[in-house]
């Protein structure tokens, strides 16, 4: 048994999030962060969608002549570029708002998937935990800002920003969606943020596949309206195929 869960991809857990969240006792905690992603990252790319015609020709630009006849090539790189940026931007401002209610949701997760009494699930216990929660996601923010800033930097460089520079961001981007949604669970018992990390990237090519699914789903229509109790619910169930049994005693750890 044990073997055959060390044998488990990051695209086995992406797969599992989405019946995960809806398991009878799970699913009401599924409809707050649900509700907000679908009225914040809804409206965004609606808004998102409406300035790519104008936008995309001005990146062009910055393209030189002597690449010019690569623009059939360069000119869908350019909206991936764009929609890679924008869906993490969004989705982050999305995750910072709902962290509590995603906490939340991870914590019964976990009960329901290890058989243990669910901890309090009170307005006021969670209203409790939400200064800490929300503390933890500006560290992520200060982990996530000056890379960014380097990355988009490099977009401005002609012909390297449109072909390698988006290849980066979405490898970039991947790995912050593991971060993002990995620490959930952690951080509900308490594991530092730098301690979370060194553990992630023990198992970095399964939590780069986990990552990579979330990420293609968040520039997806329709579909990145739903990923985030689908991310939550995938990363909670392998924190405790992988994680749990070395972090779950950390609670006390600040």
């Amino acid at each position: 048994m044990h073997n055959n869960i060390k044998s488990r991809s990051g695209f086995h857990y992406f797969a599992s999030g989405w019946q995960l969240m809806m398991l009878p006792g799970i699913k009401r905690y599924v409809v707050l962060p649900l509700l907000m992603n679908i009225l914040l990252l809804g409206g965004a790319f609606w808004w998102l969608y409406s300035r790519l015609q104008s936008w995309i020709p001005h990146i062009m630009q910055r393209v030189p002549e002597w690449l010019q006849w690569l623009g059939y090539l360069l000119w869908p790189l350019s909206v991936l570029a764009v929609l890679l940026i924008f869906s993490y931007f969004f989705s982050t401002i999305a995750n910072l708002l709902a962290s509590p209610f995603s906490g939340l949701l991870a914590e019964q997760l976990e009960a329901r998937l290890t058989g243990e009494e669910p901890p309090d699930s009170g307005v006021i216990s969670m209203l409790k935990d939400t200064p800490r929660i929300l503390h933890r996601e500006w560290v992520k923010l200060a982990y996530y800002l000056p890379r960014a800033l380097v990355l988009l930097l490099l977009h401005l460089i002609p012909a390297f920003g449109q072909t390698v520079a988006p290849a980066m961001w979405f490898l970039f981007g991947a790995w912050m969606m593991s971060i993002q949604y990995s620490d959930y669970p952690f951080d509900n018992h308490k594991v530092p943020f730098v301690t979370m990390r060194r553990a992630l990237r023990q198992h970095k090519t399964q939590n780069l596949q986990f990552g990579i699914m979330v990420y293609i789903c968040t520039v997806i229509p329709i579909i990145n309206l739903v990923i985030m109790p689908v991310a939550t619910c995938g990363a909670t169930a392998m924190w405790v195929d992988r994680y749990r049994k070395d972090f779950a005693s950390a609670d006390n750890i600040r």
